[in-house]
């Protein structure tokens, strides 16, 4: 995998390295929600994971086209 790179120049908005830990912690809190009302019963409100988590209050905030974007950092 030496020679491979991206073939679409794009990077994360802050300086973030990424957002593992914020996913992480947000499918926690969902399954935890689903799992507590599994055992309510309520199986037909099920939340979904949009409504317990904000993508963007992550850490790296998405991500931008650069073309300029050096050949370094266009290596996987």
């Amino acid at each position: 995998m030496s020679r491979s790179r991206k073939k679409t120049p794009v990077k994360g908005i802050t300086s973030a390295k990424s957002e593992k830990e914020d996913k992480r912690n947000a499918n926690r809190k969902f399954r935890r929600k689903v799992k507590q009302e599994v055992n309510k019963g309520g199986e037909e409100q099920l939340p979904k994971l949009r409504e317990l988590s904000n993508v963007w209050a992550f850490d790296k905030d998405g991500k931008r086209y650069d073309k300029d974007l050096p050949e370094k950092s266009r290596r996987k």
